[in-house]
């Protein structure tokens, strides 16, 4: 999952209220039909309407994540409404907030599902593998905010980007190429148990294993804070480098720990692993200097124009909101679901499998300037990855280090069976 701090819980209800009172509404739950009009339509699509669904973290451990998501998809949604919304209908987004608990977002999917047509976001790898089942026998094409392989070959259920082991496939090489490693150094990998860190770990061991490299692994839990002992066992060890594959708080821990120890070795995260808030704190200086994210969105300093807009109209409709991967997060996924409506309005299809069946048509779909193949649900979207640096000057606070691009193990790689 990507990132993030708490907010305050009054600001959050206030969000979740806003949110849920803006934009729901009552829509079809009945079976596929077709108009006079010839146009067939299916649970979540009215005469006037298109519903889709948000399970969301607004009050859990990704609840700054959540926000931005939920922000960054009614943005997108008030735009496509402005220009005449899809087939005639406005586009409106019930969002339900989970808490980052599993049971509570089983309970929201059943509350929710029969009044939408597609997920818009689902938050949290654990949350999805716990509603598979029934995102597949419902048809609901469904984005997850969460980037694991065990996520891929799923018909209704779509990673947009790349995944965790891929990014650092790519990752690692950027760090053998600046630190000039040679075969047989150490580098070490930090990383959450569970779907994020360890779908990164085998990513990691891959890539080393092609340049000769050994992994020390460090295991932690998300409610690790203190990562004294890991950065003293991989000093002792005699690392070169250090791969990250957890939460924002790890990383300051992690880096401001190696920062007081004298430990100066290049530390690579993960996208989830950063978030622009930390430039703010004591580490920031430290995070500047030591740390590199590797991710498959651009960043908010790149000179794509679309990225350029996305910045410009969200902090005109969101001032007091920071600009950070969430929001490119969450805006990938919408506008890709955008598309899909906009390609199934065409095909006279907006029933959930028309939803899905133009969304695996999609195959050279670009979205922020990166191209995008929905075509083969075993693959991933992209096998290209940003290399990107913390820049508290920077807008979303990183700087782009190398533009997308993959390597040749990126594509040898044998992902992971679902």
């Amino acid at each position: 999952m990507r990132h993030t701090r708490l907010v305050p819980a009054a600001a959050v209800l206030a969000v979740l209220t806003l949110s849920v009172t803006a934009c729901s509404t009552k829509s079809g739950t009945g079976s596929n039909a077709a108009g006079s009009d010839g146009l067939k339509t299916g649970p979540g699509v009215t005469d006037t309407t298109i519903t889709l669904g948000a399970l969301t973290d607004l009050t859990g451990p990704y609840a700054s994540l959540g926000k931005s998501i939920v922000n960054a998809q009614q943005l997108y949604a008030d735009q496509l409404n402005a220009s005449g919304g899809v087939c005639g209908r406005k586009v409106r987004i019930t969002v339900k907030d989970h808490g980052y608990d599993v049971q509570k977002a089983v309970s929201a999917f059943t509350e929710t599902e029969p009044n939408v047509a597609a997920l818009s976001q689902v938050i949290g790898s654990p949350v999805v593998s716990s509603l598979q089942q029934e995102i597949e026998a419902k048809h609901l094409l469904t984005f997850p905010m969460a980037w694991a392989s065990s996520l891929l070959g799923h018909e209704h259920v779509q990673v947009v980007g790349s995944t965790y082991d891929i990014d650092m496939i790519n990752g690692v090489d950027f760090v053998v190429r600046t630190a000039k490693l040679k075969p047989g150094a150490k580098i070490g990998h930090v990383y959450f148990e569970g779907e994020y860190g360890e779908n990164a770990l085998a990513g990691a061991k891959y890539a080393a294993k092609q340049h000769r490299l050994s992994i020390v692994e460090q295991k932690i839990k998300p409610t690790d804070q203190d990562l004294t002992a890991q950065v003293t066992a991989l000093k002792q060890a005699g690392v070169k480098a250090i791969l990250l594959s957890a939460g924002p708080k790890q990383t300051a821990a992690l880096v401001g720990t190696a920062a007081a120890q004298g430990f100066a070795v290049p530390v690579l995260s993960n996208a989830p692993g950063f978030a622009p808030q930390l430039l703010a704190t004591p580490v920031g200086p430290a995070l500047e200097k030591q740390l590199h994210v590797v991710s498959a969105a651009p960043s908010f300093s790149s000179d794509t124009p679309a990225t350029q807009q996305l910045a410009k109209d969200y902090k005109a409709k969101y001032p007091k909101d920071p600009l950070d991967s969430g929001v490119i997060s969450g805006w990938n996924a919408i506008n890709v679901l955008g598309e899909d409506l906009k390609a199934a309005c065409k095909a006279k299809d907006l029933t959930r499998e028309g939803i899905t069946a133009a969304h695996r048509k999609q195959s050279k779909l670009t979205i922020l300037g990166v191209s995008l193949d929905f075509s083969d649900r075993a693959k991933p979207a992209t096998y290209q990855s940003f290399i990107q640096k913390p820049a508290k000057q920077a807008a979303g606070g990183l700087l782009t280090v190398e533009p997308a691009h993959e390597v040749p193990a990126a594509r040898t790689y044998p992902l992971p069976k679902s």
